[in-house]
């Protein structure tokens, strides 16, 4: 079996670093996630190790047989019958293509004694689009269904256990036992999010990913602004392997400084956040797809890549900024502080948000035509280690220096659950009113009539046509909602919720839109805003065009600001652009971001430095600021990098560059 089509494996993390790779059992405590929640990695395996090997028959057409061979990084399918393929195509599936396993039995009664297995494969076609593939293989080299059955789960469990970095025994048998439970995952998803799209989006493409995948979830739908803030403050966070929002940046930003509205601030914000991009600022989300390893990607694409991401499990610590506004009040930043061109496009784009992403572009053009100069004053501490230098190719100045802390711990999984107001589920959480409830592979409810691809509860339509012996899920599948009416909505009602009185937390008071939390950690590198900083600060005054404080290395899906930043890297990037430069080479270095190459460019008014902490003070009247693009008052402000403080869900670490 040849290994070239496969990842070399990743480089050893450093003792400073955590990396989560699976989705395991839920500690007591949150604050002990990261340690337990995956199980001791095995000895490392080459790429190439055979797992597993057998002969099989495929499904509809069952003259075919197949030799499959299964190693660490993909499957390999050769076709036996009726004659052997010279050029296979889809002959090799990498496991970064697939989203789960199931076994499924026939309802045949001519067909007893075979079992089936089906693989869910997400490949990517000749123009780099991704498609929904299932293949299914027909166990029947023995003589009952139980022992037939019993290979084919061998073969579903193994690969699950690869997907979601689970250890596989040494010479122990492999039985569906070695998979924890389903993961509990919460989706809040913004149906206003991008060009409206995002409930149509997660129907037709996360909600089947992850059911395949078998990870539980309940999905809600946010109602306005500051939803999911109020949403968060009451939640009981036990209950949840990781809260999911399937919007844009905005919705994550409501989330992380819900968290920080908390009497248990400090462990609450332990609780493992994911991303899908469903919004018009997807800047996390291809962060994270970038770390995964696949190409750029925009719109589903970038959708699918980071679901399939999600479904294969892990975490990484992630830096969090504490940033303090004039008025003294503090929030949470997980991207960007932005001033001067930057926030003036994102807040002025805002009336063309019915564009999706685009408006980002037309935003860009109008603001070129009217670019405009602040006068202000920039002051940082350097970072104190020397820091990691991008490829050569990207020719950024060297910053001064990098912090390496360890990261925090990573939480993980729930236990019992406490009721969530008009919420869609495949989980059998009680409801204070009957709602169609989504069952999960190990829920004890009944399965719904209506099936997870819409073609009955035979799910017929993966495999074959009407005239082909259905199969039956072994456990069944999950079903979804048909439409958002089927889904009522909103986990908060009005007054106050049930949900919030039984966290065992004071309902929270509904915030203004913009409102910011008074809670965090202690801002120990800070002194007061308006006194004078401490030795060792660098300050530059004068007139900028820009100046940009990110974490992550993505502003956009498409726009790579700090293309060497890491999620853990304890760094705050600071980007700066100085008065006097033209329009034209301000257009190029945002074209040259997309490559993340801007720094390559010998630009003499473009700027960076890294740092541990900074302070900005305008010195222009008027002007907009914006913290993870949502707008804030404006004036002097500070901010302090806390590094590990939150728990990214990353899914496993892929090949820079290419496709895992």
């Amino acid at each position: 079996v040849s290994d070239s089509d496969s990842c070399p494996p990743p480089s050893p993390q450093r003792p400073d670093q955590e990396l989560t790779w699976s989705w395991g059992h839920r500690p007591r405590s949150s604050l002990d996630r990261a340690k337990v929640m995956a199980p001791p990695p095995p000895p490392p395996l080459a790429a190439s190790t055979p797992l597993l090997h057998g002969e099989f028959g495929s499904f509809p057409a069952r003259s075919s047989r197949f030799a499959l061979t299964l190693t660490p990084q993909a499957l390999h399918i050769q076709r036996l019958r009726p004659k052997p393929e010279a050029r296979p195509r889809g002959g090799l599936v990498p496991l970064a293509e697939v989203s789960g396993c199931c076994t499924l039995r026939s309802r045949s009664p001519t067909d007893t004694a075979a079992a089936y297995f089906c693989i869910y494969t997400y490949p990517q076609g000749r123009r780099g689009a991704r498609r929904r593939a299932a293949r299914t293989f027909r166990v029947d080299g023995a003589a009952t269904y139980e022992e037939n059955r019993a290979e084919a789960q061998r073969w579903a469990t193994t690969l699950m256990c690869l997907l979601r970095g689970l250890p596989l025994p040494g010479d122990g048998e492999i039985t569906p036992e070695l998979l924890p439970r389903p993961p509990r995952l919460l989706l809040l998803v913004n149906p206003l999010g991008g060009r409206g799209l995002a409930w149509q989006w997660c129907k037709n493409h996360v909600l089947p990913m992850i059911s395949e995948a078998g990870l539980s979830f309940n999905l809600i739908q946010t109602e306005r602004q500051n939803h999911a803030r109020e949403l968060v403050q009451g939640l009981r966070l036990s209950e949840w392997d990781g809260i999911v929002t399937a919007s844009g940046d905005g919705l994550l930003f409501e989330v992380l400084n819900g968290f920080l509205d908390r009497p248990d601030w400090e462990e609450a914000v332990k609780t493992p956040v994911g991303v899908l991009p469903c919004g018009s600022g997807n800047a996390l989300a291809g962060a994270v797809n970038q770390h995964g390893g696949f190409e750029p990607a925009l719109g589903v694409d970038l959708l699918l890549n980071c679901s399939l991401l999600l479904c294969r499990g892990g975490s990484r610590p992630l830096d969090l900024m504490s940033v303090t506004l004039a008025s003294g009040s503090r929030c949470l930043s997980f991207l960007s502080v932005a001033w001067g061109f930057v926030s003036d496009v994102d807040i002025q784009s805002e009336r063309f948000r019915a564009l999706g992403s685009a408006r980002f572009t037309l935003g860009t053009v109008l603001g070129l035509a009217t670019l405009h100069t602040y006068r202000g004053r920039l002051s940082y501490l350097p970072a104190t280690v020397e820091a990691t230098s991008p490829t050569p190719a990207h020719g950024l100045p060297r910053a001064k220096s990098e912090l390496t802390l360890a990261p925090a711990p990573a939480p993980a999984p729930p236990v019992a659950h406490s009721p969530l107001h008009r919420s869609v589920s495949d989980l059998p959480l009680p409801l204070p009113v009957p709602q169609p409830v989504l069952t999960s592979p190990g829920s004890p409810e009944p399965p719904p009539i209506l099936s997870l691809n819409g073609g009955g509860p035979e799910l017929a339509g993966d495999w074959g046509g009407a005239g082909d012996a259905p199969l039956s899920p072994d456990p069944p599948l999950p079903s979804l909602p048909s439409s958002p009416e089927a889904a009522l909505l909103s986990p908060v009602t009005e007054g106050v919720p049930e949900t919030l009185a039984s966290s065992g937390f004071p309902p929270p008071t509904p915030d203004a839109p913009g409102a910011i939390s008074t809670g965090g950690p202690p801002d120990h590198l800070l002194p007061p805003l308006g006194t004078p900083l401490p030795p060792g600060w660098v300050t530059l005054e004068g007139d900028f065009v820009l100046m940009l404080a990110i974490s992550p290395s993505h502003l956009g899906a498409d726009l790579v600001a700090a293309p060497h930043a890491r999620f853990d890297d304890g760094l705050v990037h600071l980007c700066w652009v100085r008065g006097g430069i033209s329009r034209a080479t301000l257009l190029r270095l945002f074209l040259a971001m997309e490559r993340g190459s801007h720094f390559s460019l010998g630009c003499p008014q473009l700027g960076y430095a890294a740092a541990r902490a900074f302070r900005l003070e305008p010195l222009t009247p008027r002007g907009v600021l914006t913290v993870d693009g949502e707008q804030v008052e404006y004036g002097p402000l500070q901010a302090q990098m806390h590094p590990g403080l939150g728990t990214l869900l990353t899914g496993p670490p892929g090949c820079p560059g290419r496709e895992p």
